[in-house]
């Protein structure tokens, strides 16, 4: 059995001493502070992380749940669950809202009360969101053969987690905390690879099939009833840049997919086009112009109207 080294063999207070040099010398050239009273400036990833798990535990007590949890003690459970997320909540806004405060190197006071003020607005609209996630959770029993139930596809689909992680960030992103939704989204697409902007507008009954390598991007719009399956972008085409050469932000730059569309896997759709109602995108398309409602492409009729026109 080998012996564990001592640590003098790592030379660790010279190490340390360096990795304290390194941060110093990044916060001056950024002009950064280490935080209030030496403390956590920003968010935490992992605050995060436990926070989405009580809210997904709130949304759907008897099947995100805790194992031993019985219908008697649900609503106790759900109001237990929630004073605990939305506190925690509150204060992973607070320190958003500071942090971006001393970046645009404006006045903090008020920031507590308008991180208060969010959180409550986030807690009305959870029943609402509760509403919406049960018509994605029914869009994917409807529209997988494979689904014996209702309950399978919230427990099993990546696809379901996906949205549900979504329709939360894309909350937050509304209402003025970005970074929390950004981190939302990309715990989500951590554990499916399914990659959503929490920006992502996305109607209800919106149903993600296998969904690995999905990418839906900051200002996609998408109507009701929309299906897709795994591999499917919706990106941009271009990023337009300022005078100085910096990437210019916020502008549309994804597609907008009308109702009742389903694209299939591999499909690329790039830039702010439109695809028209009730269209149906085969796979590995790559498609970058507009189409009208109720269009059927396929690789094949794309290359034969390429043909056509002597592209």
């Amino acid at each position: 059995m080998s012996e564990q080294p001592a640590t003098g063999h790592w030379q660790l207070h010279s190490i340390v001493s360096g990795l304290r040099s390194a941060r110093e010398q990044w916060r001056t050239r950024n002009g950064r502070s280490s935080g209030e009273q030496g403390g956590r400036e920003l968010p935490s990833r992992e605050a995060v992380r436990q926070i989405l798990e009580q809210l997904c535990g709130a949304l759907f007590p008897m099947r995100l749940g805790p194992v031993d949890l019985r219908e008697e003690s649900e609503d106790f459970y759900v109001g237990h669950t929630l004073d605990a997320a939305l506190t925690s909540l509150l204060a992973q806004a607070r320190l958003e809202l500071r942090y971006a405060a001393r970046q645009e190197k404006i006045d903090e006071a008020g920031v507590d009360a308008r991180a208060l003020r969010l959180i409550q607005d986030f807690a009305a609209a959870l029943p609402g969101l509760r509403v919406m996630l049960d018509t994605d959770v029914l869009a994917a029993y409807h529209g997988d053969p494979a689904a014996r139930s209702v309950d399978e596809v919230l427990l099993c689909y990546p696809g379901i987690l996906a949205i549900i992680h979504h329709r939360l960030a894309h909350h937050l992103y509304k209402s003025g905390l970005p970074l929390l939704a950004r981190i939302s989204a990309e715990l989500a697409h951590s554990a499916t690879g399914i990659d959503i902007h929490p920006g992502a507008q996305i109607g209800p009954s919106f149903f993600i099939d296998h969904g690995t390598g999905v990418v839906i991007g900051e200002t996609a719009v998408i109507g009701e009833r929309v299906r897709i399956y795994q591999a499917v972008t919706l990106g941009a085409k271009r990023f337009p840049a300022d005078e100085s050469g910096q990437l210019q932000k916020g502008h549309p730059r994804h597609p907008i997919v009308e109702d009742d569309v389903v694209i299939y896997a591999g499909a690329t759709i790039l830039g702010r086009i439109t695809i028209g109602k009730g269209s149906t995108i085969g796979g590995n398309v790559w498609l970058t112009r507009s189409v009208p409602p109720e269009s059927n492409l396929t690789q094949a009729n794309l290359q034969l109207d390429c043909g056509n026109r002597g592209v």
